[in-house]
């Protein structure tokens, strides 16, 4: 009885103390956490470095000057900030492309300013060019022969307007707790995916087609009406970054307003005169383009590594503010915060800044396969084992409110205890869910949890993604500063975990990044 009252007595001994040793860790990650808090409010950085990415460098399209002048200057300012290993690693991409002027009246029968951006990687003008609109409407392949001969030197509408309904709702929109409630719900899978993908597939062929049909009837240009209104024009490309791929007209992305103008027009058999000049400059002397790396080295464990990152490359009618400039300013200032800390980090940590992630993840995909696998044979390298976790931003300009867990189930309970901290900034959310498109996919696909963050909406999908409104102008500065703080405590707390994060069953080989 006595030896069993000692073996209690010890029992309840280490309960008691396993408590207390957990709480004082948790008062030295609560310290650090209000350490980081105090810079990335009261000294943050953070609106002065997206000032210089937006409004001096600009629209960062990859492999563009504008986008090795930014690059350069985000490697200075890293160095300035006492990273290490501040480098660039280059991967095969293709030709640049820029804008230089652009242009566009209707002359006749009304003199009328419009608004328009050129498509990227399509060619110029070649000085202003006057010439007639007119329309041709393809819709399918039977289409073609209708206008085969027809539209030499013209400038051709293939579409009809969209239409522009009033705004009822409010464009942005920040997430309610029962639409947060909602989204930490597990989902089940339809199918109706697949038919979306179909259709979609259909669409692009059909637009290659005609593509491929006004280059050889030798069009003037191609005007293309965009999504959007109130001015708002959404702008990507028409041609191809491969010097070798196939041709593309003059293509212009214009302003509902204006395409709808000149189309109503037309369709009352009045002729349209338009003047155009778009000086557009393709760069081919250095085919390569490259990601951005920094980092703040470890302590005991540095040979392993915490990685965060964004796209760095953006399109080119706004200036890459929201998307993701956003994302890139948040990860910069996270490395300015924990370095200007001096907080100890037993593993090291990295930010990758990747470029091409506009033309399907291929920076984040190429830096992927260089140092950790192959995600198509899935053949894994050394580095993948040592890569505790990656962090991810791509969704604008909206404050965080919790973490897209990619289905990984183990690392709930983790996540769950580091929000804490941070439910009075409003991150409260954690859900199985996955979510697409953006840079942490390259990750995953060999293995390396990697996460995205949730982000209230703001103005993303209906006012600044890939528009020319994603501008300077559109970023919340409360929003940026509390990305940073979160992201840097997060960044903290998992580099000085025992442990590494725990990791799903390694996915089967795969070709596609989404």
């Amino acid at each position: 009885m006595r030896k069993l009252g000692m073996a209690m007595a010890a029992l309840l001994a280490v309960c008691v103390i396993l408590p207390v040793a957990a709480r004082a860790q948790s008062e030295s990650d609560l310290n650090a956490i209000y350490t980081i808090k105090d810079i990335g409010f009261n000294h943050s950085q953070i609106m002065d470095t997206m000032s210089y990415l937006t409004d001096v460098y600009g629209p960062r399209l990859t492999n563009s000057p504008n986008m090795r002048a930014a690059a350069q200057w985000t490697e200075d300012q890293m160095r300035q900030w006492g990273l290490a290993n501040v480098h660039t690693e280059p991967w095969k991409f293709g030709r640049g492309w820029s804008n230089e002027q652009f242009s566009a009246m209707m002359i006749t029968p009304r003199p009328y300013i419009l608004i328009g951006y050129p498509l990227a990687w399509t060619r110029g003008t070649n000085g202003p060019v006057t010439a007639d609109a007119v329309l041709a409407q393809i819709q399918s392949d039977a289409d073609f022969d209708k206008y085969r001969g027809q539209l030499k030197g013209k400038f051709v509408l293939t579409q009809a307007p969209p239409d522009d309904p009033a705004h009822f709702d409010a464009q942005g929109h920040r997430y309610t707790d029962a639409e947060l409630e909602e989204m930490a719900t597990e989902p089940i899978p339809g199918g109706r995916n697949a038919d979306r993908f179909a259709q979609f597939r259909a669409l692009r062929a059909l637009q290659q087609k005609v593509q491929e049909f006004l280059v050889s009837e030798g069009v003037a240009g191609w005007i293309q009406p965009s999504r959007g209104d109130d001015g708002t024009v959404y702008v990507q490309s028409a041609g191809s970054y491969d010097p070798a791929g196939p041709p593309a007209p003059m293509s212009i992305a214009m302003a509902s307003e204006c395409y709808g103008r000149i189309y109503r027009i037309l369709e009352k058999k009045i002729p349209v005169t338009l003047r155009i000049n778009a000086v557009n400059k393709f760069y081919d002397d250095d085919l390569n383009s490259f990601n951005i790396i920094g980092e703040i080295p470890g302590t005991d464990k540095a040979d392993e590594v915490v990685m965060i990152g964004a796209h760095f490359d953006s399109w080119h009618a706004g200036t890459g503010a929201t998307d993701n400039g956003a994302g890139d300013g948040v990860m910069l200032e996270a490395m300015r915060i924990l370095k200007a800390s001096g907080l100890k980090m037993r593993r090291t940590v990295r930010i990758g800044l990747w470029t091409g992630e506009e033309e399907g993840l291929l920076g984040s995909r190429a830096y992927v396969k260089d140092h950790f696998g192959d995600p198509t044979t899935m053949q894994l390298k050394p580095e993948q084992q040592k890569l505790d976790a990656y962090y991810n931003i791509d969704n604008g300009t909206g404050e965080i409110r919790g973490v897209y867990l990619q289905g990984n189930e183990a690392v709930a309970p983790l996540f769950e205890e580091w929000m804490k901290p941070f439910h009075d900034l409003g991150m409260t959310t954690l859900t199985i869910r996955n979510t697409g498109g953006t840079d942490h996919l390259s990750f995953n696909a060999v293995g390396i949890p990697g996460f995205q963050f949730i982000q209230d909406p703001i103005e993303y999908e209906t006012r600044t993604h890939h528009s020319n409104m994603d501008v300077y102008e559109r970023l919340q500065e409360p929003d940026m500063k509390q990305m940073a703080v979160i992201v840097a405590s997060w960044v903290y707390l998992t580099a000085n975990r025992e442990e590494m994060i725990p990791r799903k069953p390694l996915p089967p080989p795969s070709t596609s990044p989404f």
